[in-house]
C-alpha cells in the first residue's frame, strides 16, 4: 500500500511544483534554477530506487522485531493505532533527524538534503540514498511496541508527503499553525546556514517536539535565512553527492595519528577534524556571502539535459512499478543505466568536456537494446512501435547532443554565477 501512495504521489509533486513556478513568476520572485531541480530530483529518484533495495533491511529488521519480540499485538483495524503510530513515528523521526544533525555518520547520509543553496518543492525531493543503512534504529521502538508492518509503512510515507510542502519561500508565517506543526517558516529556518538558525527545527509533522526539547528557533524577517551547507557540495553529481561526507570521513581517519581520533571522527559532531588534520589540511573558512555554484551551460545543452532528464525521470517511475517482479540481473542493468543516466546529466551540466564522450555510450544503449533485442533492460518484449519510438528518440538525441556541444563554455565546470538570490 504504501508503494501505490508513494506512485500515486508523484504526479503531484510536479503539479505542485508547476504551480510554484507560476506563483513565482506572478510574484517576480525566482526559486528554481534548471540544474539544481535537475539535481535535486534526480537525488530523489536515485533514493527511490535504492529503497527497492533497501526494504530488505529496513522492512525486514522491523518485520522480525514485531514478530519476535514485540510487547503487543496490536491491530490494523483501529483508528488509535493509526493515529498513535503517525504521532510516535514523528517523535522518532525528530530523533534521528536530530541525530542525524549532531552526529558526523548519520550528517554523512542527511547532509544530500541540505546541499541545495536554493529552496522550494524540488529540494522536498532531494533524499538521501544512504539512510537506510543506520536509520531504521530509530524505528525500533516502535516494532517493540507492536505497531504492525504495514501501519509502519503507510504512516512513514504520510510523515514524508506532509513535509513536502513546507520546503518553500512563497508561504510566509502561519500564526497559530507554526506554533504547533512543522509548516514552511519553522523549516526555512531549519534549512539555513546562518548562526542563529543552525541545527534547529527538526520536527516532521510536529514542532512541539522542538519546542519540548530545546531546539525550536523562529524564523527571523530581518536575518533571512541562506540555504545550503557550510562545506559546499559544488557538483551536480548524485553519487559524489551520498558520497562526499563518507569520502571526507575517511580521509580524516585516514590521515589521523592517534587511534581514538581515527574513531571520533565518525562519531563526532559534523565538521569537526582531528587537530593534527586540521593542521596539515586547511580548509577554508566558511562564508555566508558565497556565490552559489552555478556553473556557465550554453542554452541547447541545458534544454538537451533537461529533455534527456524527462525521459529518465519517465524509466525511473517505471522501474519502480516493475522492480519487484524482476530478477535480480534486469533489476541491476536496469539500476546501472539510470544511475549512469544521472550521473552523466549532472556532469552536463557542469560543463564537463569529458561528458559528451560518457553520453554517447549512454545513448547507443538507450538506442540499441530495444532496436537489436527487441526488448528493454527489464526483459519486456517491445512492440515494433515502440522499436521504431526508441529509435527515433535515441537519432533525435544524439543530433541534439551534437548541436548543444559545440555550446560547452570554455572552463570545465568550475566557474560560478557571481550573484543569487542572496
Amino acid at each position: 500500500m504504501a508503494e501505490k501512495i508513494m506512485l500515486f504521489a508523484i504526479p503531484g509533486f510536479f503539479i505542485l511544483m508547476a504551480l510554484e513556478l507560476l506563483a513565482a513568476w506572478i510574484m517576480k520572485r525566482r526559486v528554481y534554477r534548471l540544474n539544481d531541480a535537475i539535481n535535486s530530483i534526480g537525488l530523489g529518484v536515485l533514493s527511490q530506487i535504492v529503497g527497492v533495495f533497501a526494504k530488505v533491511l529496513t522492512i525486514g529488521i522491523y518485520a522480525w522485531v514485531v514478530q519476535r519480540v514485540a510487547l503487543f499485538d496490536l491491530p490494523t483495524d483501529k483508528a488509535w493505532v493509526w493515529i498513535s503510530a503517525l504521532v510516535l513515528y514523528d517523535f522518532c523521526y525528530y530523533w534521528l533527524h536530530r541525530m542525524g544533525h549532531e552526529v558526523n555518520v548519520l550528517w554523512a547520509a542527511h547532509v544530500v538534503h541540505h546541499q541545495s543553496e536554493l529552496y522550494n518543492l524540488s529540494t522536498a525531493l532531494r533524499q538521501t540514498g544512504s539512510g537506510v543503512l543506520l536509520g531504521w534504529v530509530f524505528y525500533l521502538p516502535m516494532a517493540l511496541l507492536g505497531y504492525p508492518v504495514e501501519v509502519f509503512a503507510v504512516v512513514a510515507v504520510i510523515d514524508l508527503l506532509y513535509q513536502y510542502w513546507i520546503h518553500t519561500e512563497l508561504i510566509g508565517k502561519l500564526g497559530w499553525f507554526d506554533r504547533v506543526f512543522a509548516s514552511p517558516s519553522n523549516h526555512r529556518a531549519h534549512h539555513a546556514v546562518n548562526d542563529r538558525y543552525l541545527d534547529r527545527n527538526y520536527g516532521g509533522i510536529f514542532i512541539i517536539w522542538d519546542r519540548l526539547f530545546g531546539s525550536f528557533v523562529e524564523e527571523d524577517d530581518v536575518d533571512r535565512p541562506i540555504y545550503g551547507t557550510r562545506a559546499p557540495l559544488r557538483s551536480w553529481n548524485p553519487l559524489w553527492a551520498n558520497a562526499e561526507v563518507y569520502w571526507a570521513m575517511a580521509k580524516g581517519a585516514w590521515h589521523a595519528r592517534r587511534w581514538r581520533d581515527k574513531l571520533r571522527v565518525w562519531v563526532a559532531r559534523p565538521g569537526w577534524r582531528p587537530a593534527d588534520v586540521a593542521e596539515r589540511f586547511p580548509k577554508p573558512e566558511f562564508d555566508l556571502q558565497r556565490a552559489d555554484y552555478d556553473p556557465p551551460v550554453a542554452r541547447a545543452m541545458s534544454i538537451y539535459c533537461l529533455l534527456q532528464f524527462a525521459l529518465v525521470l519517465g524509466m525511473g517511475v517505471h522501474f519502480l512499478q516493475v522492480a519487484p517482479t524482476l530478477a535480480l540481473l534486469p533489476v541491476l542493468a536496469y539500476l546501472v543505466f539510470l544511475v549512469g543516466s544521472l550521473g552523466v546529466i549532472g556532469a552536463l551540466l557542469e560543463g564537463r568536456r569529458f561528458a559528451p564522450w560518457l553520453e554517447l555510450p549512454r545513448l547507443l544503449v538507450l538506442t540499441l537494446v530495444p532496436v537489436v533485442t527487441g526488448q528493454w533492460l527489464d526483459g519486456s518484449v517491445l512492440p515494433m512501435a515502440l522499436r521504431i519510438a526508441f529509435a527515433a528518440i535515441g537519432a533525435a538525441s544524439v543530433i541534439g547532443l551534437l548541436l548543444a556541444w559545440r555550446g560547452l563554455p570554455p572552463p570545465d565546470g568550475v566557474s560560478l554565477a557571481a550573484t543569487t538570490h542572496r
